[in-house]
């Protein structure tokens, strides 16, 4: 099959996945995507049984192509800008000092939580993987999508500091988990004779994170200022622009070597708040914020498509399956864990409302980033262990917490 073909069969089937959820199982996006990517894999093993030369196919069209770069490159760039279109800027400065100290030491207690609970895991079950392997599987998982459940917790008296630490300690740490679970990974391939010290490990961290900032502030200012003199009548050139920046900034800090990841956050933000503001006579029109949540959604459903897929190549082995429902259970405790220890020591000075650990912990659902990120990782020993485990984690969490998150919040908060 030609590359087009491949992408031909993703999107039909990611649009068919979208339309049945959207009018027959109604259920979160998350969720329902979830179900429909299960019953795909089965019926694609019922297939096998029948047709065994139809698992052949498909093996030519997952090991032929090299989804690494496009998956990272691009899929995680759109999805991330995406995301941070949506955040309200000027409520986030409100909540920065939490937000980036749950997103920042969140993401480094929850991945040395699970690395090292799963590293001993793996050692009883008698699967060999090196310990700097379970630190990335450790970051790779740490990601959160809450806001996957925005469309259950807007229905409930929340307030908008709640829904804000919640959106963007979610955002944030989506980009942090990347740079990490790649300065872990390049760690890892250097092995015991290039093994850096704490200081450049740190060093390397900063630069990363504070690198993508400037880009991203950078790219993302001059966005707004393009688009501010953009008659929003033209609508393909509002489009045009987000997506060429995206690109651009995407490409621009990779060659600068620091985290593309930020910088499209920081992109997204600029150009997602300073476009909608009153005083710029909204600088990009609604139909550019509406594309780029058709856009997220689509490679949302794309992802879930590829996991159903690539579950036909990895071996069915019952201990690695059997390591991803231990690790969704140690997943949960370091959530809780993570979250606890942070809003602990910031209660001191801030205030929080009764019942904001319970939320963040179970309302931080495995989603897209996560598979994308395990798809996405070059070949080495264990590989195929990490991926079984990614794949089994969010399909717990996306079907246990996505379909409890309800009960959870009838309980704690009211209803509006």
């Amino acid at each position: 099959m030609h590359i087009l073909d491949i992408l031909a069969l993703f999107i039909c089937l990611a649009g068919i996945f979208i339309y049945v959820n959207t009018y027959y199982l109604k259920l979160p996006s998350s969720v329902g995507l979830m179900i429909l990517a299960l019953g795909l894999s089965f019926a694609l093993l019922i297939i096998e049984q029948i047709i065994p030369e139809f698992k052949l196919g498909t093996e030519r069209i997952l090991q032929d192509y090299d989804y690494h770069e496009v998956l990272y490159q691009l899929v995680l760039s759109f999805m991330l800008f995406a995301g941070a279109l949506q955040i309200d800027f000027k409520k986030l400065a409100e909540e920065r000092t939490p937000v980036l100290i749950l997103a920042l030491l969140g993401v480094l207690i929850s991945t040395f939580i699970i690395g090292g609970f799963v590293y001993y895991l793996l050692i009883w079950i008698g699967i060999p993987l090196d310990f700097m392997y379970c630190l990335v599987f450790g970051a790779l998982i740490s990601p959160t999508d809450p806001i996957a459940v925005t469309s259950t917790i807007k229905k409930y008296s929340l307030s908008k500091n709640l829904e804000t630490r919640i959106a963007g300690e979610s955002l944030f740490n989506d980009g942090i988990a990347v740079v990490i679970a790649l300065t872990l990974l390049d760690l890892a391939h250097a092995g015991e004779d290039h093994f850096l010290g704490i200081v450049d490990i740190v060093w390397v961290f900063g630069t990363d994170i504070t690198g993508g900032i400037v880009i991203g502030l950078f790219l993302g200012y001059l966005g707004y200022r393009l688009l501010k003199y953009i008659d929003n009548d033209e609508v393909e050139v509002e489009v045009l622009m987000t997506l060429a920046l995206v690109m651009a900034g995407t490409q621009l800090a990779e060659f600068a070597h620091v985290s593309a990841k930020q910088a499209v956050v920081v992109m997204g933000l600029v150009i997602g708040n300073e476009g909608k503001s009153g005083h710029v006579t909204s600088a990009a029109g609604d139909y550019v914020f509406k594309f780029w949540h058709l856009i997220e959604e689509t490679l949302n459903a794309m992802l879930f498509v590829l996991i159903g897929l690539e579950m036909l190549i990895i071996p069915w082995r019952l201990d690695y399956f059997a390591a991803g429902l231990f690790a969704f259970n140690i997943v949960l405790f370091a959530r809780y864990v993570s979250v606890s220890l942070p809003i602990a020591a910031m209660s001191t000075y801030r205030s929080f409302e009764k019942n904001t650990i319970h939320v963040l912990a179970w309302g931080g659902l495995r989603g897209g980033i996560p598979i994308a990120l395990s798809l996405s990782l070059p070949e080495f020993e264990g590989k195929e262990v990490i991926i079984t485990m990614t794949y089994t984690v969010v399909v717990c969490s996306v079907l246990y917490q996505g379909l409890t998150i309800p009960k959870l919040m009838r309980i704690t908060f009211p209803r509006k």
